[in-house]
C-alpha cells in the first residue's frame, strides 16, 4: 500500500527537490501540495524540470485535510511558519518530517536567542527526533515529528560524530564550510544574484550562525561536549557543501586508527561512504543522496582533520527527509533515493 504523502512550501528549492525524489520513489503517491505564493499553478510550470512528471497543482495549505489526507507531511517551509502548522497537523492524525529550523533546539530559550522569536511550541520539542538518520534512526523509526538537520550540520556532524562518539575531541572545534548558493533558498536576493557571486568566494556569519548551537547540541548528545566555531563562505556554484573540520585530538591517536574508526562507524551505512586515499569533493555527491567523508591526523600538532561532502538540497535537505520518511514508514531506507551523483 503507498504513503500518502504531501508537501508544504513546494515551490522553494527544497519542496522541489522533495517533489523530484518523492515522484521516483516507489511506494510513494502525492497527495496535495502547496505554495502559498504560486496557488493554482501547475507543479510543472513552477519546476519545469518536472513538466510531464507531476500533474498536480499547487494549492493553499488547508492544515485539517492535508493531515487527514496524509500518512506524512513534509513541512518545507521558513523558519517561524512550522510552529503555526505542526501542532494543527499532528492533531490530524498524520506524521511530520519538518525541514526547518523549528524542532531542532531542545532549548526554547535557544531558539528565542538563535532566531530572534518566542518558540510558541515548546511542548513538542522534547517528542521532536533529531532527524541526523545515521546516528538517531532508532528514535526515528518510532517518531511522529522528525525535525530534518540543517545542511551544514549534516556535512559537519557526519565528518566528527566517530571523533566525538570516542570521546576523541579535546577542545573547541573549527568548521569551515562552503556552500552553493541554492542553499540561500530560490527568494532573489542582491547578496546571491549572479553578478554577486560569480567569480567570488566570501565567508559570512563567522562565529554567529545559526546553525552553530545545532552542532554544538548534536556533538554533545554524541559524547564530545565543545564549542563550535562555525565559519560558513558562499561559493560560485549552485549545489554543494564542503565541510572541513579541526579537532584537537583528546589523546594520540594514529592515522590508521582514526579511519578504522570511521569504517566501524558509518558500516552498512548506504549513504555515507568513507574515503581511503581520496578526500571528499563536492562534485562527487552532486544530485545525490551520499555523503563522502575522511579523517587525517596531524601528530604533531594533536590535530584531527575531518572533511565531508554532500549535495545540500539532496542529503542535506530533502534527500534526508526521504530517507527519514522510508525510517519511519518501515519502507526500505533507500527506497526512491538509490541513484548515483551526476558527473561531471
Amino acid at each position: 500500500m503507498a504513503v500518502r504523502v504531501s508537501v508544504l512550501g513546494a515551490s522553494g528549492y527544497t519542496g522541489g527537490e522533495l517533489v523530484r525524489l518523492l515522484t521516483g520513489h516507489p511506494q510513494v503517491q502525492l497527495a496535495h501540495l502547496t505554495a502559498s505564493h504560486h496557488e493554482g499553478r501547475a507543479m510543472g510550470a513552477v519546476f519545469p524540470n518536472l513538466r510531464g512528471m507531476v500533474d498536480l497543482t499547487l494549492e493553499p495549505a488547508e492544515l485539517a485535510r492535508v493531515g487527514r489526507d496524509s500518512d506524512v507531511v513534509f513541512v518545507a517551509l521558513p523558519h517561524g511558519m512550522a510552529l503555526q502548522v505542526v501542532p494543527e497537523l499532528l492533531s490530524a492524525g498524520t506524521r511530520v518530517v519538518d525541514l526547518g529550523a523549528d524542532f531542532r533546539l531542545k532549548d526554547p530559550a535557544a531558539y528565542a536567542r538563535w532566531y530572534k522569536q518566542e518558540h510558541t511550541a515548546p511542548g513538542l520539542l522534547d517528542e521532536a527526533v533529531y532527524g541526523l538518520t545515521e546516528l538517531y534512526r532508532p528514535r526515528v523509526r518510532g517518531a511522529r515529528l522528525v525535525a530534518n538537520p540543517g545542511c551544514y550540520p549534516t556535512a559537519a556532524l557526519l565528518a566528527l560524530a566517530p571523533l566525538a562518539q570516542a570521546g576523541l575531541i579535546g577542545g573547541p572545534v573549527v568548521v569551515d564550510a562552503k556552500s552553493g548558493v541554492s542553499g540561500a533558498g530560490r527568494s532573489p536576493s542582491a547578496a546571491t544574484h549572479f553578478g554577486e557571486v560569480n567569480e567570488n568566494t566570501k565567508p559570512y556569519n563567522v562565529g554567529v550562525h545559526r546553525h552553530q548551537p545545532e552542532i554544538e547540541q548534536a556533538l554533545a548528545e554524541a559524547g564530545s561536549a565543545v564549542r563550535v566555531l562555525f565559519a560558513p563562505h558562499l561559493v560560485p556554484m549552485t549545489r554543494g557543501i564542503l565541510a572541513t573540520c579541526y579537532a584537537p585530538l583528546a589523546r594520540p591517536v594514529s592515522a590508521d586508527a582514526a579511519l578504522d574508526l570511521y569504517r566501524e562507524a558509518y558500516a552498512g551505512e548506504p549513504f555515507v561512504r568513507v574515503l581511503d586515499d581520496d578526500l571528499p569533493q563536492t562534485k562527487a555527491t552532486y544530485g545525490s543522496n551520499f555523503c563522502d567523508v575522511a579523517v587525517r591526523v596531524d601528530a604533531e600538532r594533536g590535530l584531527a582533520v575531518a572533511v565531508a561532502a554532500l549535495d545540500n538540497l539532496v542529503k542535506g535537505a530533502a534527500g534526508q527527509a526521504v530517507q527519514n520518511m522510508n525510517v519511519m514508514c518501515g519502507l526500505p531506507e533507500t527506497a526512491g533515493l538509490w541513484a548515483p551523483a551526476l558527473f561531471p
